[in-house]
């Protein structure tokens, strides 16, 4: 490294390159060993359960012994990051098609968010430049490298794959904590959704999701996730082949941030007023649409009643 820019602590001890003590009488202590037993902790009780203290605790120190080789907790969670993050398996840079090589990829950050779930609960405060996490973004890239997308083209592909593993980890980890809690296995936690459902939505109210519940949606054992990779990659595979086809590159788009453009115009009275008079709207729908459900449950048990009291005359 050249030296011309300062990393901050973690990130100087993600690259071996900050300074750790040498001596003292806790020789056998070590980073290593500290984010070992952190994430020791939070592999058994969460992210939450991790502190300066519980770890010393484990390690059988005080909590001042391990400030001399992590300065703070945020760099200790950035370090278990690191750790449980891995490294990508050789077999997934040896790969020759590009698509295999996404979906092995996602495959592969998946099973480290299944088996670290607490990873997820990081809020994410922008790209960790952390050798590991670059060892990913490299691998994403060299698979793309051999097709004619720019390389801001390759890296939004490999965000769109990274980001469904994220996501596909975030919905995996809480049906798991679900289940945990309360017992059920995969197949009953589905037919309990079925069955809430069924209950709550009505063809009135909500058509369309109705007949997908009646169709038997939350009972179909089919990978939704797999298929939205598959149906995204579909549209990379698309775009790719329309380059080779010699189409112009797809103009770069500026990103939508609404709410930076409305911090912008907060400050005016008119807008402010228009913003206030759509809030009472939307506030005025949600009690007519719950208004809607009460009524036609009511219906129904007055249906109900009426159908039994015929049956007895």
């Amino acid at each position: 490294m050249s030296g011309d820019v300062e990393l901050p602590r973690g990130l100087a001890l993600a690259w071996g390159v900050a300074a750790t003590p040498q001596r003292g009488p806790k020789r056998e202590m070590s980073v290593e060993r500290i984010v070992e037993a952190a994430i020791e902790i939070a592999d058994a009780e969460g992210l939450g359960a991790v502190s300066m203290a519980a770890v010393a605790a484990r390690l059988g120190y005080t909590p001042m012994s391990l400030y001399r080789y992590v300065n703070a907790k945020d760099d200790l969670v950035l370090l278990m990051q690191e750790e449980a993050t891995g490294l990508p398996s050789d077999e997934l840079r040896a790969q020759a098609d590009w698509r295999e090589g996404l979906e092995a990829l996602c495959r592969e950050q998946l099973h480290s968010y299944v088996a670290h779930p607490w990873m997820l609960d990081i809020p994410i405060s922008g790209s960790p430049a952390t050798p590991h996490s670059s060892a990913w973004m490299d691998v994403g890239l060299h698979l793309l490298s051999r097709t004619p997308l720019s390389h801001a083209e390759r890296l939004a592909v490999v965000l769109l794959v990274t980001g469904h593993a994220r996501w596909t980890g975030t919905v995996l980890a809480g049906y798991a904590r679900a289940q945990d809690a309360s017992g059920l296995m995969d197949a009953e936690v589905a037919k309990r959704e079925d069955a809430l459902y069924r209950e709550l939505i009505s063809a009135d109210a909500y058509p369309d999701l109705r007949a997908a519940i009646d169709a038997g949606v939350f009972l179909d054992d089919t990978d939704p996730f797999a298929f939205g990779l598959r149906r995204s990659l579909d549209g990379v595979a698309a775009y790719i082949e329309a380059r080779r086809a010699g189409a112009a590159a797809e103009p770069p788009a500026a990103l939508a941030v609404h709410a930076a453009d409305d911090r912008d115009i907060a400050s005016d009275r008119r807008y402010r007023e228009a913003r206030k008079r759509v809030r009472e709207a939307e506030k005025l729908l949600r009690e007519a649409r719950r208004a809607e459900r009460q009524a036609a449950r009511e219906a129904r048990e007055r249906t109900g009643r009426d159908d039994a009291s015929n049956s007895h005359t």
